[in-house]
């Protein structure tokens, strides 16, 4: 049977749909595993999210990864996203990065595990423990997976939770950049820093912005604030990007639509607009992060041609 251990990772489960006669009838899934309770357990699968009751559960194991990157890939893709959401106060544990930023979003404010910490596990992670109350936070750890599934692993141990699974997500620029923008669509602004409106919009969605999250937003050399306005001047569309890495990745985050204003298109139109500002500076590829739950933003990004790089847990540790 599978444990929290195996969260993170791709499983195949049996699972019992009826009985014919005195037979037993049985069809398999398979996918990663996303949630595990005492009562059911939740699979992302190619085909969307499948939650089972254990009791409907015959068999399941772990299975070998599909097609992973390597992990060089995934150091080189979480470096880079680290840098395009620069926390303001940071240190390092060998290469392990320790990053707080007023407990707004996880990201900045979590330990990024990859690498030597340069001493044992266990004393790497009673030294990430230190550092959090040090500072007045919550212990929290983002372990990029399967990479980091000897870090999760401890922490099971040590009684640590996990909040939802997140993709990363990446895509080629060129497919977007081809699509036609749509017709009728007013056009994206797109700007060095950003407007009161623009804030109060990403503030609807992330609460209250306190000064480090503007020290983040602003923190990258090569960033931008796209923007689409309706006819009355009110913002109906809003997202960031960033130019971070050797590889010249986009990172895209805060895209966000009104509520009055979803299903025309003006996501897709906001995020090609990133495109072409990023290609315009040598990037030729984009991820973005997006929990595996936000179905609808997942649909999104898939029709957008973005496909799961790897996955990471926040791990929360005893407040």
């Amino acid at each position: 049977m599978l444990r929290q251990q195996d969260v993170g990772h791709r499983v195949v489960v049996r699972r019992i749909v009826g009985v014919t006669g005195d037979r037993t009838l049985f069809t398999d899934a398979l996918g990663e595993l996303v949630d595990l309770t005492e009562t059911d357990l939740t699979l992302a699968t190619a085909k969307g999210t499948l939650r089972v009751p254990l009791r409907e559960v015959h068999r399941a194991k772990r299975v070998p990864p599909a097609r992973r990157p390597h992990a060089a890939a995934v150091i080189a893709l979480e470096t880079a996203a680290d840098e395009a959401w620069p926390a303001p106060v940071r240190s390092r544990l060998g290469d392990w990065i320790l990053r707080a930023a007023d407990n707004w979003t996880g990201r900045a404010n979590s330990a990024l595990p990859v690498g030597d910490p340069d001493r044992p596990l266990e004393a790497a992670i009673d030294a990430v423990v230190k550092w959090y109350q040090d500072h007045g936070q919550q212990p929290l750890i983002n372990a990029p997976m399967p990479l980091a599934a000897p870090v999760s692993s401890a922490l099971d141990e040590r009684g640590w939770t996990s909040r939802p699974l997140t993709l990363v997500q990446t895509a080629p620029l060129a497919p977007l950049l081809a699509t036609p923008a749509a017709a009728g669509l007013p056009p994206v602004e797109l700007a060095d820093a950003a407007g009161d409106d623009w804030y109060a919009m990403v503030a609807e969605h992330k609460g209250t912005l306190p000064a480090a999250a503007i020290r983040i937003l602003n923190g990258v050399p090569e960033r931008v604030f796209a923007q689409i306005r309706d006819a009355e001047g009110d913002l109906v569309a809003v997202a960031r990007g960033a130019v971070t890495g050797p590889d010249r990745w986009l990172g895209v985050s805060l895209v966000q639509t009104a509520p009055a204003a979803r299903r025309q298109g003006l996501g897709r139109h906001v995020m090609r607009g990133l495109a072409q500002w990023a290609a315009q500076r040598g990037a030729t590829r984009a991820y973005l992060q997006v929990e595996e739950r936000n179905t609808a933003a997942v649909a999104l990004y898939g029709r957008l041609g973005f496909s799961t790089h790897h996955t990471y847990l926040t791990r929360e540790g005893p407040a």
